[in-house]
């Protein structure tokens, strides 16, 4: 976004390794193409082999699929029954009697076992049913943003969704009515005496503090603003240190830190209580569009247009590890999946790509969706084992992601097949979030809208016809509220 109020295509800033082949060094085919044998054993780039996590003792399990039957360790050669057969024949030889004399011949004894009475046969359980996708549906549209709404988030609790926009304004909106709750601004922070608190440009990221309490927002004015949710004014202390843009926020799991990124070409880590960087990381050569923490908050991402996608370690700082696919292009926003094993890496050749960043291989390339000029944002999520088949259902993970063409696409994340692809907005989706706990999904785009997709239930379609109405009056009257509470702003407004 630039000060005109347009939302501009992220990362066109040159791109300065175009010349260099450092993929060809460094990097993975895709889709497991490669094992570890054709790394390169004197790859040292920035990393600390000491810092890296050990791979997975799935790889030294043995297996005994392809092993001769006469080695398995399993029943096929020695079975219960045959063990009790063996022990049967021991007692059926012939025994010496105590009373027999030595000048009697000895009397036979011969013990025969006991049957033990057949037990009816104990019923296999069922096998669990299959994970079944049920699609999502649009609930209601939100409108209040007079510019492209650049990003929007779940609250960790569930009970909000906070939007910012280029129009210098944050968004903050109730669920599950979708009711504007409070529009945070530089107007509505200004104090008696006049001065403002709030941005002065087009805020690009936000990220909400893990206790609800807190929203931190990152602007072209080149400044990060934390907001007090209940009074709705922002902290007195702005921070400040980046020379450019920010693109990209995320606090850490216990709050008590704020990771940036930004288009000066650097990441820095703050010091939430105190307002003051940490650390400053030289983390790439051109614009940085994205940067995550980890669930445990040891290690964070970033990514950037020069290709590379680094893995720093939170404590000391240090590079653990450089991800760089071979065709090396940019990488405009990257995530954490929820179990801190993989990160999944939006590019600008229109691919997701999934990475195991512990063996520094990329394992999975979603496509189907349009990425070529802007900076798009997506989710992980669950699917299956749907209310009332808890325990009998399989839970399946997918990846959601926004497309220059409006759509919205989720794809299997093991399979890779697209479950669904559905018109969204009118123009490029920027942001994607999720909240699995109510089968919720919220995206926004330049088309000036927050809209929030539900997932289907089974139920009569007489039912479903209802919810549909319902989600449409919910949707003119959340219009007709943000339009009154903002007729004000909107008389001030400048002509475009």
């Amino acid at each position: 976004m630039d000060d005109s109020g347009t939302l501009h295509p992220r990362l066109a800033k040159r791109r300065r390794v175009n010349g260099i082949d450092t993929a060809s060094r460094y990097s993975s085919p895709d889709e497991l193409a490669v094992s570890s044998d054709h790394e390169p054993r004197n790859y040292h780039y920035r990393t600390s082999s000491t810092n890296l996590r050990r791979p997975s003792a799935e790889n030294h399990r043995r297996s005994y699929g392809d092993s001769d039957p006469e080695d398995s360790p399993d029943e096929l050669d020695h079975t219960i029954r045959d063990f009790y057969r063996d022990n049967w024949s021991r007692n059926l030889r012939p025994t010496a009697s105590r009373h027999a004399t030595p000048d009697a011949p000895s009397e036979i004894s011969v013990i025969t076992p006991v049957q033990a009475p057949a037990s009816p046969a104990t019923p296999l359980p069922p096998p669990p049913k299959e994970a079944r996708y049920l699609p999502y549906r649009q609930k209601m549209v939100l409108k209040g943003h007079r510019r492209g709404v650049s990003a929007v988030r779940f609250s960790p609790n569930g009970d909000m969704i906070a939007s910012c926009s280029a129009d210098a304004t944050l968004r903050i909106w109730s669920l599950p009515h979708g009711t504007p709750l409070q529009t945070l601004s530089s107007s509505s922070s200004s104090s008696s005496s006049g001065s403002s608190g709030g941005h002065l440009a087009g805020i690009s990221t936000l990220a909400w503090s893990p206790d609800n309490a807190t929203l931190a927002s990152g602007s072209d004015d080149k400044s990060i603003r934390l907001w007090d949710i209940k009074t709705g004014k922002p902290y007195p202390l702005p921070l400040l240190g980046h020379h450019n843009y920010i693109y990209s926020i995320a606090f850490s799991p216990k709050g008590n830190m704020l990771v940036s990124g930004s288009y000066d070409e650097a990441v820095f880590l703050w010091d939430v209580r105190t307002a003051r960087v940490m650390r400053r990381l030289p983390a790439h050569s051109d614009p940085v569009g994205g940067v995550d923490f980890s669930t445990d908050g040891t290690l964070i991402v970033s990514c950037a247009g020069d290709g590379l996608i680094r893995i720093w370690d939170t404590a000391t700082g240090q590079c653990l590890r450089t991800l760089v696919h071979e065709d090396n292009a940019p990488v405009s926003s990257v995530r954490f999946s929820p179990n801190g094993k993989f990160v999944l890496a939006w590019t600008l050749d229109s691919c997701i790509r999934l990475w195991n960043y512990v063996e520094g291989r990329c394992v999975k390339t979603y496509q189907g969706h349009q990425n070529a000029k802007f900076s798009l944002g997506g989710a992980f999520g669950v699917y299956g084992d749907e209310e009332g088949e808890v325990g009998l259902g399989e839970k399946k993970a997918f990846a959601v992601s926004g497309s220059e063409t409006g759509e919205i696409l989720w794809w299997d994340v093991q399979s890779k097949e697209v479950l669904q692809r559905e018109r969204a907005h009118e123009g490029v989706v920027l942001g994607i979030d999720t909240l699995d706990e109510r089968g919720l999904v919220v995206s926004c785009g330049v088309d000036k809208t927050v809209r929030i997709w539900e997932r289907e239930t089974e139920r009569e379609p007489e039912m479903e016809n209802e919810k549909m109405e319902e989600g449409v009056d919910g949707t003119m009257k959340v219009e007709l509220e943000e339009q009154n509470s903002t007729q004000s702003n909107r008389v001030e407004e400048p002509m475009q």
